[in-house]
């Protein structure tokens, strides 16, 4: 099993979202959250100067079987990018167990 963390524009939220329920990813976590970046470049929109490092952000976790890790990442890559500075972050973790509370299932069978 795998644990996939994504930091993507808030913005870009629901075309995430879509494209997971298409690959079948059905049940994630997200949070809003803001952060520090490298890029210091600033940008003007509608005459107002923002710094791309301070654009509202949504955090995502998701745990998938190994399965279902690459087309997991190939929907956010494909739905998230926008090609410009800021797109966000993708970062994959192992997870060594799972749990359902409800049934006492465990391992990838409590995923789904």
């Amino acid at each position: 099993m795998k644990k996939v963390e994504a930091i993507i524009r808030k913005s870009k939220f629901d075309e995430v979202k879509a494209a997971l329920h298409q690959v079948e990813v059905n049940f994630f976590s997200y949070w809003d959250v803001t952060g520090v970046g490298n890029e210091q470049q600033g940008h003007v929109y509608r005459g107002i100067s923002y710094s791309t490092s301070e654009i509202q952000r949504r955090f995502l976790s998701i745990v998938v079987s190994d399965e279902f890790l690459d087309r997991t990442v190939k929907a956010i890559l494909s739905s998230a990018a926008t090609d410009r500075v800021g797109d966000g972050k993708i970062f994959i973790s192992n997870i060594e167990e799972a749990y359902r509370i409800r049934t006492g299932d465990k391992g990838s069978k409590s995923l789904n």
